[in-house]
């Protein structure tokens, strides 16, 4: 091995190639500490924690709206049991209390609806309470027995509650359009 000596007698690392490993490790030991605290730092995040509670407001928000506004008279029950499973609180006690009216009326108009949520935004949202508001832009096709389908749009307002089951909505109401 060809190795420098200094002036003490003592081997002198200065080799190139040494220095330039030394250096490229020291460079690459930073960079993994950064890298590190960097993910460590999103991974334990609020905001990143609170945005996923927002999605997840807003697809229960419009799933529930969703069944909300979809019904056929010809199979009323799997409807109504829809709107429980999406339902919590007032609205869910609203839904059991009213569910042989509603079925009477359904099966008398003899229409089917299909809604759709085109848009939708969580206005307001309080993880710690669980307790949330959306608000959609909604169509919905109605199709009359034996007739030809129309289609209206709607806005929507819902609060949600956050249950053991996850968010559903405990109240729903349509939006007056007009103007301000």
């Amino acid at each position: 091995m060809n190795e420098r000596v200094r002036s003490d007698g003592r081997p002198s690392f200065a080799h190139p190639a040494v220095l330039a490993a030394a250096a490229v490790a020291v460079v690459a030991a930073v960079f993994a500490a950064w890298f590190g605290w960097s993910w460590y730092s999103a991974a334990h995040d609020d905001s990143l924690r609170y945005a996923s509670t927002r999605d997840d407001v807003q697809r229960a928000g419009e799933v529930g709206i969703d069944n909300f506004t979809t019904l056929d008279y010809k199979k009323v029950d799997e409807g109504l049991d829809r709107w429980l499973a999406s339902s919590t609180a007032q609205l869910n006690d609203e839904v059991k209390q009213g569910r042989d009216a509603s079925k009477k009326q359904i099966e008398a108009a003899k229409t089917v609806t299909k809604g759709k949520v085109l848009e939708s935004s969580v206005t307001d949202l309080d993880d710690r309470a669980g307790k949330a508001t959306l608000i959609a832009a909604v169509e919905i096709v109605v199709t009359p027995d034996g007739g030809q389908p129309t289609t209206k749009r709607d806005r929507y307002q819902a609060n949600l509650t956050r249950t053991d089951a996850g968010w559903k909505l405990s109240a729903l109401g349509q939006v007056a359009v007009g103007t301000a």
